[in-house]
């Protein structure tokens, strides 16, 4: 499900001359029984609008006087968003004869008495604006408009924009059809909602909102995703022509692979940060704290406390709020465990407001390894997941399998794909070997499944200090460990970080000590595997020191570290 939520303005669009069809009214009851919700937003003070339509229930929220105020009908509860306009204003409408209608907040009259509308404010000072709606005028508090009232609507209904299509018709519907994911003008609308909307109905007035409500129904409006691509998510530009290079915003399962160092954690940043932007909610699993600096979403957990499973979903009740999940706290053999209770919950979130709109998986094989044996857990139908690791072959088939497109960056980018559609079960894409420079990829779609797209990766603005807490505390997987053995193997003593690498460094015999040393496997770890040019160059200074005493080079070493790394709290 893509639209959660309708948002319909009432006069010109489900309503003609105020009244609704019962054909309206029945489709309108189908989009409820579908589980999506409906909010009413209209520019009428709400006393004309219940005597003028009774079925009012059928709305979960009336945003009424064009944003003023909320009313609820399961209770009949209100809310107004602002305090109502002076009583000056009144009066001074009265003493030069401008007959006006007045609600809670909203003061309403005819666009022929417009200047003296703007004599009247000027005469008050008051902070004013007027809003034209089809030979009508509606004055109202500065930043009221059927935005900022659907807008407070959507956060009761913790529910994002995102997931909303907007139907109007005239002037005053351009704010909230605006913030909508998908926009729609019935036939009738003037020609200026019609220039900005997504769709244009065929029918005009509740015929119209009527169709869109089939097609939704019928197909989430499929017809309209190309008009809709501008929401898409920018990854790169092609080398070919350096046009842009978008990834589905809706609908799409990404793989993201290849060695450290490749440039999957650029591309992945730059995502998120484009999400951001464009104020699609996220939640990102962080295995090895990777995005603890990133900015525009709140971090739970550290290195020494797991995250807590009822604050994770309390922050992804907010719309508005990205939530990055750091796994340090949780051992390796946990984490499948935590990521699969923490899905189900995810899960049933997304079943009831579509959020989050993007699950991110930075290194996937933490927490969907080869040899999960739960892929039940998700449906074959999940979208808006993206999965990061070095190797597709680290993560369970059945995961593979939900993948729609692949990039693939580092060295083997093209092998990287082969390995994807063995373990995903496709026909092995023919793939000519390529060599990619630093800071390009390949992409490969099960839709065009024909020669990898070659583009350069989008440039990420964000500075995160990566690897700084990672490499320093984080449980390395034992491929990626140090392992102190000694001139004759005797030895099996395994640095899953740099904290237990200098702990370990501290204890073993000068023998062994010397043995890695003089043996540059210092050097080349922290290249390796800890991605650090730097400390490993600094650490071959210290090996190529031939006859260094054990303690003095245990020292430098350590003090090299420790001029890279915190040391933990």
């Amino acid at each position: 499900m893509r639209y959660y939520a309708l948002a319909t303005d009432f006069d010109g669009t489900i309503a003609h001359d105020g009244v609704v069809e019962h054909t309206t009214i029945q489709a309108l009851e189908r989009w409820r029984a579908s589980g999506r919700h409906l909010v009413l937003v209209t520019g009428r003070i709400l006393e004309d609008l219940m005597a003028t339509f009774p079925r009012a229930d059928l709305f979960e929220i009336v945003v009424a006087e064009n944003g003023a105020l909320l009313y609820f009908p399961d209770t009949r509860a209100e809310m107004l968003l602002c305090a109502p306009p002076s009583k000056k204003l009144s009066e001074a409408f009265t003493s030069r004869g401008v007959p006006f209608a007045a609600g809670r907040v909203i003061v309403a009259t005819w666009d022929t008495y417009k200047e003296a509308v703007l004599e009247c404010i000027q005469e008050t000072g008051l902070e004013m604006q007027i809003i034209f709606n089809k030979g009508a005028l509606m004055i109202l508090p500065a930043g009221i408009t059927k935005s900022s009232g659907l807008e407070a609507a959507l956060s009761r209904m913790e529910l994002s924009a995102h997931d909303v299509l907007g139907v109007g018709d005239a002037e005053n519907d351009h704010a909230f059809l605006g913030m909508c994911e998908c926009s729609a003008a019935v036939a009738n609308a003037i020609p200026s909602i019609k220039e900005c909307s997504d769709f244009v109905t065929e029918g005009d007035h509740g015929a119209g909102v009527t169709e869109l409500i089939e097609q939704v129904l019928e197909n989430e409006l499929k017809n309209v995703s190309n008009g809709l691509a501008r929401r898409n998510i920018l990854v790169g530009h092609r080398r070919e022509d350096g046009e842009e290079l978008r990834i589905p915003v809706y609908g799409s399962t990404v793989l993201v692979a290849g060695e450290s160092g490749g440039g999957k954690s650029a591309l992945t940043t730059g995502v998120l940060e484009r999400l951001v932007d464009s104020g699609y909610q996220f939640l990102a699993i962080d295995p090895e704290g990777d995005y603890e600096a990133f900015e525009g979403a709140l971090v739970l957990g550290d290195p020494h406390h797991a995250p807590d499973l009822k604050e994770m979903m309390s922050v992804l009740g907010k719309p508005d709020q990205n939530l990055i999940i750091n796994l340090l706290g949780i051992s390796l053999e946990e984490r499948p465990n935590f990521f699969e209770t923490l899905l189900a919950r995810v899960m049933e979130l997304r079943m009831r407001t579509g959020r989050p709109h993007w699950l991110i998986l930075d290194e996937a094989h933490h927490v969907l390894p080869s040899g999960w044996q739960r892929p039940a857990v998700f449906p074959p139908d999940f979208k808006g997941l993206m999965m990061i690791t070095l190797n597709p072959d680290r993560l369970a088939p059945a995961v593979l399998k939900l993948a729609d497109m692949v990039i693939a960056v580092g060295e083997h980018a093209d092998q990287t794909i082969k390995t994807f559609a063995e373990r995903a079960g496709i026909t092995d894409p023919e793939i000519d070997p390529i060599d990619l420079e630093k800071g390009d990829a390949l992409m490969w779609s099960k839709a065009s499944p024909g020669e990898p797209v070659l583009f350069r990766v989008a440039p990420h603005r964000s500075e995160r200090r990566r690897h700084r807490r990672k490499y320093a505390e984080a449980e390395l997987t034992p491929d990626r460990s140090f392992f102190f053995r000694g001139p004759e193997g005797k030895l099996n003593l395994r640095a899953q970080n740099l904290t237990t690498f200098l702990q370990i460094m501290d204890g073993v015999d000068d023998e062994t000590w010397l043995y890695h040393l003089g043996r540059g496997e210092y050097s080349k770890w922290f290249r390796d595997n800890i991605k650090n040019d730097e400390l490993a160059e600094a650490a071959q200074g210290v090996e190529k020191s031939a006859g260094t005493p054990a303690a003095e080079s245990r020292g430098r070493i350590r003090e090299i570290i420790e001029e890279r790394y915190t040391a933990p709290a």
